[in-house]
């Protein structure tokens, strides 16, 4: 197994979340608030990372880019759930993470993650992977932007094997499901976990070419949505719907769950939480409504391309 290129994979990361957070910048006329941050000596995790924020914009009600980079003695169990051979290895996990909620209720809410583990077990041999991918959530569904963004996921993947789209965007869909109200969380995307079939190179070349992506797939849909008219009624679906996204995060996400099981920061954690979202007991929607549309033909497994 070739030697995992550390110092490689952070240059990229750090390479990734700037490249990301200056064109959000531009598109939304706010720069980002940038905190870096480490872990307190003594904490059972340690090491550092790089918030950027951005919220109140004009375009972006809430964007957070986050870099991190750290170290831990056990793997926690959300990161040993398929690998039960490394349950309580040392670690070393880096990542860029991302979620992006606008402003107006026609352009979607997005999110990108890719990262990297690395384990040391006290018997047998050190392992690695790579994990990520990207999804969409709107509110109002466009179904020029379901296939636009489906078709640049596609693109992405296709030097690395024609099997592999099919298979992460199967997964994506699986994966980003709100079991306890059997419903799509969005449109979906590509997601992977637990990669390394391709070597260290292969493996990280092909997590590069999905997170190169991620500007392609996304700010020609926000060029197009961000500056519709919208009044009362998309606004209050909107926060309806993000509630959602709010389920899914704290109870379904491993993300979610590794970084809080770690010892992680919150904070950082916690930045996919949109500002603002509400809840309703009953939610009943016009028959061949807009927003009737969104669960009957865009929240629902389909091939897109």
């Amino acid at each position: 197994m070739t030697s995992p290129d550390l110092s490689g994979v952070r240059g990229f990361l750090l390479g990734l979340q700037e490249r990301i957070t200056d064109a959000i910048a531009a598109v939304d006329g706010r720069p980002f608030a940038v905190d870096q941050w480490q872990k307190e000596p003594g904490e059972a995790l340690q090491g550092r990372g790089i918030t950027q924020i951005l919220e109140q914009g004009q375009v972006f009600e809430r964007a957070g880019c986050g870099f991190s980079h750290v170290l831990g003695p056990k793997l926690p169990p959300s990161a040993t759930q398929h690998r039960p051979e490394l349950a309580g290895a040392p670690f070393e996990a880096m990542g860029v993470s991302l979620v992006f909620h606008p402003r107006n209720p026609y352009v979607p809410t997005v999110h990108m993650n890719v990262r990297m583990l690395a384990a040391t077990p006290v018997s047998g041999p050190s392992a690695y992977w790579f994990g990520g991918g990207m999804d969409l959530t709107p509110y109002y569904g466009f179904e020029e932007d379901a296939v636009h963004f489906h078709q640049t996921c596609k693109d992405a993947l296709l030097p690395f094997g024609d099997d592999k789209y099919p298979r992460f965007k199967t997964w994506c869909d699986e994966y980003f499901y709100l079991k306890h109200r059997n419903e799509q969380r969005g449109i979906g995307g590509v997601f992977f976990d637990d990669f390394q079939e391709l070597g260290f190179e292969g493996s990280f070349a092909m997590m590069r070419s999905v997170a190169d992506s991620f500007l392609e797939a996304y700010l020609p849909i926000v060029e197009r949505r961000k500056d519709m008219a919208y009044n009362e009624r998309e606004r209050d679906f909107q926060l309806y719907r993000r509630g959602r996204y709010v389920e899914f995060n704290l109870v379904w996400d491993r993300g979610t769950h590794f970084g809080l099981q770690s010892g992680g920061r919150t904070e950082a954690i916690l930045m996919s939480m949109p500002p603002l979202a509400s809840w309703s007991y009953q939610r009943p929607v016009e028959a061949g409504s807009a927003e009737e549309r969104l669960s009957t033909e865009f929240l629902v497994r389909r091939d897109w391309l």
